[in-house]
Order: C-alpha cells, then sequence, then structure tokens
C-alpha cells in the first residue's frame, strides 16, 4: 500500500496488535506517518512487532496491558500520552473468540468472551474519549466489530452477541461525542485469513463433523468475492475512517466482507 501520509498529524492507539488486523493496521497507519503506539497483552511485543519497531523506531512505541483491567487501561493511556502526546486515533481491536454448541457453553466462556470483546471494548473507548475531550481533541474511535455481530450462529453464540454490543456502543458513543466533534465508527470484516483460523477451522471440524480445513474452504469460497479476506483487507477502511477523508462520517459500521453482509 503506497503512502499519502494521510495521518501525519495523528497520535493513533491500537489494541490488539500482536498478529493479523491489528499488526497489518499498525503498520499501514506508520506508513501513513501515524505515531502509533501498539497494546497487546504480552508484555513484550511479538516477532512481527518487533521487525516493525526496527523500521519505525521514532514514531511506534510498544505498551503491555490488559484491557479487562482499568488500572492497566489508565496506565497505557498514561504511557501513549507519554511518549506522542494526547491520543487521536483509536483503534480499538482486542478480542478473542469462543466457539462451542449453545447447550454446553459455560457461564467461564461467557465471561471471558464479554470481558474482553464488550467490557474491555467499551473501556478502552471510554478512557480515550475522555482524554479527547480533556484535550480538545476532535479525534476518531474505530471498534472493530464482525459480521457475526450483525446474526447469530448456531456454535458462536457468545461471540457474535459481543459483536453485536460492539456495534452497538459505537451508535451510542457516536451519538454522545457528536457535540464535541469526536467520530465513532466500526469495521465488520468477513471471513479473514489469519493464524486464528487454524484453531476456528478445529473446531468446526470437532463439532460439525468436517475434515480439518473443509470448513475454511467453504467459507472462503461462499464469500461473493470468492475468498477469505486478509489482514491488509482491513487497512483501507481503517486509514480512511482515522483520517479527514471521513470527517462527516460518524455511527456507522463498515462491512469489509467480500459482499457476505449487505446493508
Amino acid at each position: 500500500m503506497s503512502s499519502f501520509n494521510r495521518l501525519a498529524n495523528s497520535h493513533a492507539l491500537l489494541t490488539g496488535v500482536g498478529g493479523g488486523i491489528g499488526l497489518a493496521v499498525t503498520e499501514a497507519y506508520l506508513k501513513e506517518g501515524a505515531r502509533c503506539t501498539a497494546v497487546d497483552l504480552a508484555d513484550a511485543p511479538s516477532a512481527g512487532l518487533q521487525a516493525l519497531l526496527q523500521r519505525f523506531p521514532d514514531t511506534l512505541h510498544y505498551v503491555g496491558a490488559n484491557v479487562t483491567s482499568a488500572a492497566s487501561v489508565a496506565a497505557m493511556i498514561a504511557a501513549a500520552e507519554r511518549r506522542f502526546g494526547p491520543v487521536s486515533v483509536l483503534f480499538n481491536n482486542a478480542a478473542v473468540f469462543n466457539l462451542k454448541p449453545i447447550l454446553e457453553a459455560t457461564e467461564q466462556e461467557y465471561e471471558q468472551v464479554f470481558s474482553v470483546n464488550v467490557k474491555g471494548m467499551f473501556f478502552v473507548m471510554q478512557a480515550a474519549l475522555k482524554r479527547m475531550v480533556e484535550n480538545g481533541i476532535r479525534g476518531s474511535i474505530i471498534n472493530m466489530a464482525s459480521q457475526a455481530g450483525r446474526r447469530g450462529e448456531p456454535l458462536v453464540a457468545h461471540y457474535c452477541a459481543s459483536k453485536a454490543a460492539v456495534i452497538s456502543y459505537t451508535q451510542s458513543a457516536a451519538l454522545a461525542m457528536a457535540p464535541h466533534g469526536i467520530r465513532v465508527n466500526g469495521i465488520a470484516p468477513g471471513v479473514v485469513d489469519t493464524p486464528m483460523w487454524a484453531t476456528v477451522d478445529a473446531l468446526f471440524a470437532k463439532y460439525e463433523g468436517l475434515a480439518i480445513g473443509e470448513k475454511k474452504k467453504a467459507v472462503g469460497e461462499a464469500v461473493p468475492l470468492g475468498r477469505m479476506g486478509s489482514p491488509g483487507d482491513m487497512c483501507g477502511a481503517a486509514i480512511f475512517l482515522a483520517s479527514d477523508e471521513a470527517a462527516y462520517i460518524t455511527a456507522q459500521t463498515l462491512n469489509v466482507d467480500g459482499g457476505n453482509w449487505m446493508s
């Protein structure tokens, strides 16, 4: 992807950057001139992020944080501001996935999914918004939802519900922040070919009696554009929504899914 420095005056805070979509968007933001504070659960950055730190030592900063902890979120925001000043863009991406028949789903699994995907998403967004308001920044929040948040699925109830909550919180926050000039939008990916899909495919194989690889092949072929998405396919929307090009767009969740969902 070529760079047009569309984010040259931005400090972007990105969560869930260890790999996949988060890592791809971090690189895309850096190429567009943003200063980036990249956040993941591990104390040390992943190998992919370490490579980016070597390429962008002056504009990339890593922070290990747990988005389900209010104290950790506060420390994360403070560390970001110490390094690069006030945050003007949040790419709110940290999430976990769960797959199990609805009659077998446990309270522990429910708590894990909602703690990260809903509680963590909301309180990271809230912390970033508070600082944007306090600093008088007309910033941009991008919450990562999913096509799963548009519908139910028999084996993915917790995840679907959690991503539906992301879409709803995005709409509410956008209306609340509009008087401050802060835009809040979402991105709803379809099926994206990340390393996590090995685990997802194995779970579908277990519960649907499929051969390994069969589910992944089928979902890719079912996409109207004929393939699964890649992490890089999310970058254009992430850059657009963070930039001034989207200055009149708020309260929307953009489907980036090859045509799987029409709205």
